[in-house]
């Protein structure tokens, strides 16, 4: 078995004393993993943070095997947020959601070039945030848990969307929440169309975190949220 693909480095682990097993978030077979051998080392190491872009071969016996990657870098992203803490730790938690969220070896054609246009846009610093909210929305779609925001869930009305049901991810109207308000989550501004800043973001991350944790996790074994993502709100709540 053998195929050249081109990817986003999502994580890379010790295997052994001198190699890693590399995992890539690729255009055209999805998730997948593989060893690189000779990874820990100073000319192979730098490739393989997480974020860069690579090209990469990858060979196996067999198509279940774990398998083994050659790999070029095509476009360092890591290198170029380090002195950024917020961009930095945007990029991280893209990275491990992925890993964290998305099935192996499973090709994703909409939300892998979805998810390189926001890792470079992480890169240029140029409306990533209100492109990172929208991909944490695209994430839970892919997952299967998909936010509907735009018709009352118990009117049916389109105007006047003010909260979202924790349970069901739907819009709920004020009328519609009548003496329920108190248990449904505030509709963030930037999931309906208001422009993005800072209070607006977190707002948004908020709702998209609460499916993330209390519905897409325990339906991959209530494992927790990745710290990546903790940070970066740690970091978002810090930026002025």
């Amino acid at each position: 078995m053998e195929w050249r693909d081109e990817g986003i480095v999502l994580a890379a682990r010790s295997h052994g004393e001198t190699s890693v097993i590399l995992e890539l978030f690729t255009r055209a077979h999805g998730r997948h993993l593989g060893v690189v051998h000779g990874g820990v080392s100073r000319r192979k190491a730098p490739m393989l943070q997480p974020g860069n872009q690579l090209d990469a071969m990858w060979r196996a016996r067999l198509e279940g095997h774990l398998g083994t990657w050659s790999v070029e870098l095509r476009r360092s992203r890591a290198g170029a947020v380090l002195s950024d803490p917020l961009r930095l730790s945007a990029l991280s938690a893209v990275c491990a959601l992925c890993t964290f969220a998305l099935p192996e070896r499973e090709e994703m054609p909409d939300f892998q070039p979805r998810t390189e246009s926001l890792c470079d846009a992480i890169v240029t610093g140029e409306g990533w945030l209100n492109d990172y909210v929208f991909w944490e929305a695209a994430l839970l779609d892919v997952t299967g848990f998909r936010l509907h925001l735009g018709r009352c869930a118990v009117t049916g009305a389109t105007d006047d969307l003010v909260y979202v049901s924790p349970r069901s991810g739907q819009a709920v109207s004020r009328q519609g929440a009548g003496a329920w308000a108190d248990r449904l989550l505030p509709m963030p501004e930037m999931l309906v169309g208001a422009d993005p800043d800072l209070d607006r973001v977190r707002a948004a991350l908020e709702v998209t975190g609460h499916f993330l944790e209390k519905r897409m996790a325990p339906s991959l074994g209530d494992r927790p949220i990745p710290a990546a993502r903790r940070r970066l709100l740690s970091e978002l709540g810090a930026a002025r």
